[in-house]
Order: C-alpha cells, then sequence, then structure tokens
C-alpha cells in the first residue's frame, strides 16, 4: 500500500515555531525538510484538487514555505509581502517612474505565487490591473493576453485612485487642539504565543499585559498587569468591581510603564496613534474586537499613560 495523507493544522507562531504532526516544534528549516521528504504535502498527491483552477499558479513546497513566512510576519506585527505590495502601490501612484514601476514589481513578485490573483481584493479583476502595469508597453499581459499600450497605463493609475480613496471625503474639521502631523495609522497589539519564551529584543510585545514586567500597586507586588488586576479583582470586598476595575487597569498600567523605563519608551515610541489591543481572552471591554464590538479599553488607557509619560511633570 502507498502512504496516506491526512488533512492536519498547521500552527504557526509569531517566533518562527511552527507545530505539525504531532506535538514538535519545528522551524521554517524543519518543515522545508519534512516537505522534501515528502512527511508533509501541500496537498495529497493521489488526490486531484477541484480548487487548483482557482490558483493563477499551483501550490508547491516552496511557495507554501513563502506562505508561512508571511504568515509569521503578520503575526509579529510586521508588514506581509501582500501589504508591502500596497504600499509600493501608493508610492507609484505618487510617483510614477520607471523605477517605482519596478519596485513595484519586484513587491508583487514577492507575493507566493498561487496567493498573486486577489491582492486587490477584487475576485473579477484578478489582479489584472496589477498585471496591466507591470506588463511594459507593446508586450502581451501575461504572454497572451492584450497587447500594452500606454493608455492602458493610464487607465489602471486611473482605478488606482479609486481603489485607494473610494468616494471622496468630505473635509474633516481640523480644530485648534488638533495635531499639527497627520496622524500615523494604528498600532495593533496582538495576543501572540512565544512558545520558545519571550524575545530577548523589546518590541511591540512588551504593551501587552501578560508581559512579565513586576509591578508594585495598592500595597502589593505583581509579576505582571494581568496576574495583579487578577489578584486584586479576587480579593476585592464588594460588589462595585465593575466600577472600580476601570481605575484599577489605570494604576496598574502607571505602575507599569514608571517603574519600567525601557518599556515606557516603547511606549513612547507610537507617538500619537491609536493604540488597537486586541486578542480573545480579554473581555470585549478591554479589547479591540473589530467589526464585532469591543470598548478597547486597555488601547485607550495606555494611550492615556502615554500622553501622561510625555508630560511627566504635568507643568
Amino acid at each position: 500500500m502507498g502512504d496516506v495523507y491526512y488533512v492536519d493544522d498547521l500552527v504557526v507562531y509569531a517566533d518562527g515555531a511552527i507545530k505539525c504532526e504531532g506535538t514538535d516544534l519545528i522551524d521554517l528549516a524543519g518543515l522545508e525538510r519534512r516537505l522534501t521528504k515528502g512527511t508533509v504535502a501541500v496537498r495529497d498527491p493521489g488526490a486531484q484538487s477541484s480548487w487548483g483552477a482557482r490558483y493563477p499558479e499551483p501550490l508547491t513546497p516552496e511557495t507554501f514555505l513563502l506562505e508561512v513566512a508571511d504568515r509569521i510576519e503578520e503575526l509579529s506585527g510586521r508588514p506581509t509581502t501582500a501589504q508591502r505590495c500596497h504600499e509600493a502601490i501608493r508610492h507609484y501612484r505618487q510617483e510614477s517612474t520607471e523605477l517605482g514601476r519596478e519596485a513595484l514589481r519586484k513587491a508583487y513578485l514577492a507575493i507566493p505565487a498561487h496567493l498573486r490573483v486577489y491582492v486587490l481584493g477584487d475576485m473579477e479583476r484578478q489582479d489584472r490591473p496589477l498585471r496591466i502595469l507591470l506588463t511594459d508597453v507593446g508586450e502581451p499581459v501575461d504572454g497572451d493576453g492584450p497587447v500594452v499600450t500606454e493608455e492602458m497605463h493610464r487607465d489602471v493609475l486611473e482605478f488606482f485612485e479609486e481603489y485607494d480613496h473610494g468616494v471622496t471625503e468630505r473635509p474633516r474639521p481640523v480644530y485648534a487642539d488638533d495635531p499639527a502631523e497627520a496622524v500615523p495609522p494604528p498600532v495593533v497589539l496582538r495576543d501572540v504565543i512565544y512558545p520558545r519564551g519571550w524575545p530577548e529584543e523589546l518590541d511591540l510585545f512588551v504593551l501587552r499585559n501578560n508581559y512579565p514586567a513586576e509591578v508594585h500597586f495598592a500595597g502589593g507586588t505583581h509579576p505582571s498587569v494581568h496576574e495583579g488586576y487578577w489578584t486584586l479583582a479576587e480579593s476585592h470586598r464588594g460588589d462595585d468591581w465593575s466600577d472600580v476595575r476601570l481605575a484599577v487597569m489605570a494604576g496598574l498600567l502607571r505602575a507599569k510603564f514608571t517603574r519600567h523605563p525601557d518599556l515606557a519608551e516603547i511606549l513612547l515610541a507610537t507617538g500619537n496613534a491609536t493604540i488597537s489591543y486586541t486578542g480573545n481572552k480579554e473581555s470585549p471591554y478591554w479589547r479591540d474586537a473589530g467589526s464585532r464590538g469591543g470598548r478597547n479599553w486597555i488601547g485607550r488607557l495606555l494611550e492615556l499613560v502615554r500622553s501622561e509619560l510625555s508630560w511627566p511633570t504635568g507643568e
């Protein structure tokens, strides 16, 4: 009998650890070895996938590895290949030069081949505007499509104008105390698991409540904000915890960043960006749940503490 393949989950962590085939943790190199040996396959070699025609190019072990690496980047809060491609589109719109078009071509080709079909999020166009723009004038698109003209390139730029901005919005009122510079994109604090331990190089993950940073608050010492909060919640007498919990969390966060200047620097480095605290463990009261709601109070309190750190003397 031949080898029997079965569908299994592949769990990818932000620190590059990968879990498959049981409980062993491997890395990208280990996954590559298993793909090469055939102990892991991207599809059952003996079966025909009805989804194969949906990909511009077939899924291969090499492109699968690239997709996993992309997922690690996303979990770590770093830009993915698709996000870099969108950034290259914006740069090209601002300055439509051959250098910009070449940079866009490299960014698009860096996306795993089997995913280069819905990068623009349009199922009907299937990235055709990008394919047209990245094809030189006088050459056929994809080798057998229409011959590209300068007018087609101009049409693509108009498409990107609509794609990037949509309907023209009414100008937002400017108030006297608004920041002079543009507000940066939101900072998203994801609930990331590091099975091999916290990274040595400090990054945004230190802003999470479960990061091990000792805090002194309310007469006690706690290993982290998370543990301090629940210790105080369990020891609280009375039925008004829901009324005081916001003040408790604010106090714990102030204690954390006052006691640890290196962590305060990470918080201050977020500038005046909105902080979105995501995850599934905390109540929606504390986290940003996207379209499902959520009050994002931890994110908002982090912004408050950041502002207080920026003006420590209150003068």
